[in-house]
């Protein structure tokens, strides 16, 4: 078959194409190498872990998971009953510690005081009767009518009566003198060692009604009614501030572009719309790279913590943990 000879105006007009689709290519590469690779990340709310005062069964829930709680409102309810027993003991301690220094500081009544110048006077008598055995005895014995045992024994006897004597007298002198400063702060000191410990029956006996700390959303209750948690165990995990964020990881690369204030686009799956958001937070000493980042060289590299807080009343709505994507804006990528 004879080939038809090209047309004449034919070879410029396929130069000119090979010229514009070389162009296009240049230009596809150009914007594909400055085009910013998005940081990967979830979205995150900030976490209160409310946990439990003592090991009690969960007698009353008040709250179910996702719903809005307010400062102070109760979540739930722990069985008081044996706190409530160890307030009521320590309130009766105080009670008696708080009579008994008031007795101390008011001394002693006068019908103690009568009762003990009684016994003062019955043991002076008695002292009195064994002197006068002894000096007997004593006379016996030099005429030689008594054996020397008789004068040991009355000397013993007028002793042990010049002691009761003396110990009365003593117990007299007390009670007369009021009470010694040493007395008062001993008893103010055990006044207040009851109070403490009442103060401290009182607060783990209200914090058996759990409340939320701040306001928020329940995002867990980790233990059903009936459930016995251990002490310390959180029995509600609250989310809490005014919005969430997007935890993102920053190649080493691209870590010194990147100041808090910049703004970033983040897109978050399952949501068609982006969110403009804030760089808050980013860590100065890096991490190892999240196993979602894992590819080809990234794999050792190390990234650092970013936590870029989201605008708009929508972002209040989001769940914790869904992947996000977040890109420099434009402006702040330059």
């Amino acid at each position: 078959m004879r080939r038809q000879p090209p047309h004449p105006g034919a070879a410029p007009v396929f130069a000119r194409r090979a010229r514009l689709a070389g162009c296009a290519t240049a230009l596809l590469l150009a914007a594909c190498q400055h085009a910013p690779e998005p940081l990967l990340g979830t979205l995150e709310w900030d976490r209160i872990a409310v946990p439990a005062e003592v090991s009690e069964p969960i007698v009353e829930i008040g709250v179910r998971e996702g719903d809005g709680v307010a400062e102070g409102q109760m979540l739930l309810r722990l069985d008081a009953r044996r706190t409530q027993a160890q307030v009521d003991a320590a309130t009766a301690e105080v009670q008696r510690l708080s009579a008994a220094l008031e007795e101390l500081r008011h001394g002693a009544r006068a019908e103690t005081i009568d009762a003990a110048r009684a016994a003062l006077a019955r043991a002076e008598t008695l002292a009195a009767n064994a002197r006068r055995s002894r000096d007997r005895a004593a006379d016996l014995r030099r005429q030689g009518l008594a054996a020397q045992a008789e004068l040991d024994n009355a000397e013993t006897a007028l002793r042990q009566a010049n002691a009761d004597a003396d110990a009365a007298r003593a117990r007299l002198a007390e009670l007369t003198h009021g009470t010694r400063p040493e007395d008062l702060a001993q008893g103010e000191a055990a006044l207040a060692q009851a109070q403490a410990n009442l103060a401290q029956w009182q607060l783990t006996r209200e914090r058996l009604d759990v409340r939320a700390p701040r306001a928020g959303r329940v995002d867990a209750l980790p233990f059903k009614l009936g459930d016995r948690p251990p002490a310390g165990a959180s029995v509600v995990s609250l989310l809490v501030g005014e919005a969430p964020y997007a935890r993102v990881f920053v190649p080493e690369a691209h870590r010194a572009a990147l100041q808090p204030g910049t703004r970033f686009r983040v897109r978050v799956d399952g949501v068609a719309a982006p969110f403009t958001a804030t760089l808050a937070r980013i860590r100065s000493e890096a991490s190892f790279t999240p196993y979602y980042a894992l590819a080809g060289d990234d794999a050792s590299r190390l990234v650092y913590r970013a936590e870029l807080v989201l605008d708009g009343a929508a972002a209040r709505a989001l769940p914790a943990g869904v992947p996000c994507q977040a890109t420099p804006l434009a402006d702040d990528a330059k």
